[in-house]
Order: structure tokens, then C-alpha cells, then sequence
């Protein structure tokens, strides 16, 4: 039996609102804004295309390291964390419906030399 940490499932970001709450999950998404008063980076991935889900990634725990080019607006980013919510789409006659999921950053890096039409492919 091991002690050591429960490892995190890799995912698209567009999967997250599948997974259950407190769920390990490393995933890549791009920034598109990010609030230094509440410490928080909005992430998307619209793949597959039809998708639509925003994480709300909780970077306090990561603040002392975390540097501006990893809060710029268009940066990718490789994340692990925990899910701490998952909210439906609030109205059905909203097109398109968006998911909003809450994510406690455990550790995030930027993606370097990113092939995005690879890394989709993988899946």
C-alpha cells in the first residue's frame, strides 16, 4: 500500500466538468485574464472546438514563485490542482452554455514549444 500523493489524471480542460470535486488533474489551458486581488487566472481551451469551459485557478498557494509572464493574457500554461467546484451553465438559453470550474493550483508551468495540434491529437 503506498502513502505517497495521489497522482493527478491527465484531462483536456474541456473534461474537467466531468471529474468529481477535491479530483487531482493536471490539464493545459490558456490565460485570458488574470485579478491579483483575489489571485485568480482564468484559463480556457476551447478543444474540442464545440466547448466551453473556464477555469478559475486559485494561485494563491503560489504567489511567492509566480512570475507576470505566467499571468500574461494569451500564455499557455501546464497545471496541476485539485477541482474545488464545478458550476453548470446558469441559463439554457445562453448559447453558447459555459461551465465554470474551480481549480486549487498546486504547481503550474508555462508550455514551452507548445504543438498544440499535438498535444490535442494525444487524446
Amino acid at each position: 500500500m503506498s502513502y505517497g500523493p495521489v497522482p493527478s489524471r491527465r484531462c483536456l480542460l474541456s473534461q474537467l466538468p466531468q471529474h468529481e470535486l477535491r479530483d487531482k488533474v493536471r490539464f493545459l489551458g490558456c490565460v485570458t485574464s488574470y485579478s491579483p486581488t483575489t489571485g485568480t487566472l482564468t484559463l480556457e481551451h476551447s478543444y474540442p472546438q464545440d466547448s466551453h469551459v473556464k477555469v478559475y485557478l486559485d494561485v494563491k498557494l503560489l504567489l511567492q514563485s509566480l512570475n507576470r509572464e505566467q499571468t500574461d493574457v494569451g500564455q499557455w500554461l501546464h497545471v496541476i490542482g485539485y477541482i474545488t467546484s464545478i458550476q453548470k451553465p446558469s441559463r439554457k438559453d445562453l448559447v453558447p452554455e459555459c461551465w465554470g470550474v474551480g481549480v486549487q493550483a498546486l504547481v503550474l508551468w508555462k508550455a514551452e514549444e507548445l504543438d498544440l495540434a499535438t498535444y490535442e491529437a494525444s487524446f
